[in-house]
């Protein structure tokens, strides 16, 4: 993983700072509730320093939500990465640093807001393709050497394949704080993620 520039820290902090801005704007009034302009005035940005990072505002929404800026998380993982780890164990991490910075917990918020206002949906679509794409092209740089590329592919695509009824809110997984019904039969999402990555390391 090749280091960032100070100038390229300075423009993700931007865009960063932006797209948190408009995703508590979406959240408090919806997407008909707030315009570009009170986008800058929360962030303490101009209207032209938003066009150099988001075409729209619901890009901006949904960067909001889906932004992963743990760098050094990540960097400290790769940091310490044994010599006979796997690409399912990398992937794990991964995953689970994901949902321990909330990012789950914003992009279910993000998917139901969609649910109102479907502009958001190709943005949404858009963001998960890529942090799918990132995880992919992190593998590949690791483990290239040793794995076949489809073995990656795959792995990935099963891994955020079972992530989907977790965003989309269509499964009886708990998250964090989650009250749980008595008639329900609802799992902890630690459950969930253990069963999960227990299919892909033992087979179904």
């Amino acid at each position: 993983m090749n280091k960032q520039s100070l100038r390229d820290v300075k423009r993700e902090a931007t865009a960063n700072l932006l797209a948190e801005a408009a995703f508590d704007l979406a959240l408090e009034h919806g997407m008909d509730g707030f315009v570009v302009e009170d986008v800058v005035q929360r962030a303490g940005y101009s209207r032209r320093t938003f066009a150099n990072h988001f075409s729209c505002k619901e890009e901006a929404v949904v960067m909001g939500a889906s932004a992963f800026n743990n760098v050094d998380e990540v960097n400290e993982l790769l940091e310490n990465l044994a010599d006979t780890s796997t690409p399912l164990e990398v992937l794990e991490h991964l995953v689970r640093m994901e949902l321990t910075a909330g990012l789950f917990q914003k992009t279910r918020e993000l998917v139901r807001l969609s649910k109102t206002y479907p502009s958001l949906e190709p943005y949404i679509l858009s963001s998960l393709h890529r942090h799918q794409g990132d995880a992919q092209e992190l593998l590949l740089d690791l483990f290239q050497a040793r794995y076949p590329i489809g073995y990656i592919q795959l792995l990935v695509g099963a891994v955020y394949g079972a992530a989907l009824p977790m965003l989309y809110g269509n499964s009886n997984i708990l998250f964090p704080g989650q009250a749980k019904d008595e008639s329900s039969e609802s799992i902890l999402l630690d459950q969930y993620l253990n069963e999960m990555f227990g299919y892909l390391k033992k087979g179904f």
